[in-house]
């Protein structure tokens, strides 16, 4: 489940240029790692461009040791596969900030039919944007996934039958 945010490894954070925007992503180890995971990051944007800022910066985040080494290796192994420099940080999280209410499910917001049905589910903001069917929501609004991914999971989202069939018109086919 993805969070719109900041994060930063400057312990000193509260001036705008002091962070990086981004995700963070709780996941399942049992079902994907964080190998997998990697590999979606470097696949899902262009890890040799560089950064005009350090709040769009190309950034993997860390948790510990084992994650740190897995990124360098991953970066160094992408960097030598496409035969150019890969200018991604790899830096230890220090903190994350939530981002503004407005910002979360950003895709999703312009759906107002979906956003009212979901916010009669979630009707607390907080809840809103922990949701992993809000999330999965999102995504699919964005452009992630598949009608067949969504056949399959649908009737797990909470939507009511109008919901389900104005989701499957905004997924591609």
């Amino acid at each position: 489940m993805g969070y719109a945010g900041g994060t930063t490894a400057n312990p000193d954070y509260g001036h705008i240029g002091d962070h990086t925007e981004t995700v963070q992503v709780d996941y399942d180890p049992e079902r994907i790692s964080y190998t997998e995971l990697l590999a979606i990051f470097w696949q899902s944007h262009d890890p040799t461009g560089r950064a005009w800022s350090q709040q769009y910066r190309n950034a993997v985040f860390y948790g510990d040791e084992a994650q740190r080494r897995l990124a360098l290796e991953s970066k160094a192994a992408l960097g030598k596969k496409l035969g150019k420099s890969v200018h991604t940080d790899i830096v230890p999280l220090q903190r994350f900030t939530w981002a503004e209410d407005y910002h979360q499910k950003y895709l999703l917001k312009s759906e107002h039919e979906l956003v009212r049905e979901l916010q009669g589910i979630y009707p607390r903001q907080r809840d809103f944007d922990n949701s992993a069917a809000v999330a999965r929501l999102n995504g699919y609004v964005g452009g992630n996934g598949s009608r067949e991914q969504l056949a399959r999971e649908i009737d797990q989202l909470g939507l009511s039958e109008r919901g389900k069939k104005l989701l499957m018109r905004l997924v591609r086919p």
